[in-house]
């Protein structure tokens, strides 16, 4: 199970990006930048869709701060390009295909017994550590919002409190 400061687990898988290119993706790409990468349980399904679609509504905002986001389940390339070409359209960000439940198991947001992952968010950070982690259940959808205040909050190097919007004084400056 990965832990806060410590290196995030690495991954070489297969995604889809806009316009249903597949393309090999390993987290070591991503070095020097920070990632959000976040698991859902399967395509076509019906919560996956708001999230990965709000995702995609604040894409501009998590580039402004430098993050590049990653979705992941266990399906296939060729389910994740129909799903985006039958419903979803461009994302924006590739949508990692993890067949093997690897990356899903490395994680620590595999339901093995269902054979799919939970609803798992992780901030890395340029170094590839493990910044943030939030893991729920599969009927409760997370909030993009949420993730890039959270993203700023651990840019800032400071200590942030409840409700801490960038722009906000800080408490202390964390040493």
């Amino acid at each position: 199970m990965p832990m806060i400061n410590q290196p995030a687990p690495q991954f070489s898988t297969q995604a889809v990006f806009d316009g249903g290119d597949v393309r090999d993706v390993n987290l070591s790409d991503y070095k020097g930048k920070w990632v959000i990468l976040f698991f859902y349980p399967l395509d076509f399904t019906f919560v996956c869709p708001t999230e990965l679609t709000q995702f995609r509504e604040h894409l501009a905002e998590f580039a402004m701060a430098g993050a590049v986001v990653m979705g992941c389940s266990v399906d296939s390339v060729h389910s994740h390009k129909r799903w985006l070409r039958d419903d979803l359209g461009n994302l924006g960000y590739p949508l990692l295909a993890d067949l093997t439940k690897r990356i899903a198991r490395d994680y620590g947001v595999l339901f093995e017994e269902r054979g799919i992952a939970t609803r798992g968010t992780f901030i890395i950070d340029p170094d590839q550590k493990i910044q943030y982690m939030g893991i729920h259940n599969t009927a409760v959808g997370r909030d993009a919002k949420e993730i890039l205040r959270v993203l700023q909050g651990c840019q800032s190097g400071e200590l942030c409190a409840a409700g801490w919007k960038k722009g906000d004084v800080h408490i202390v400056p964390l040493k």
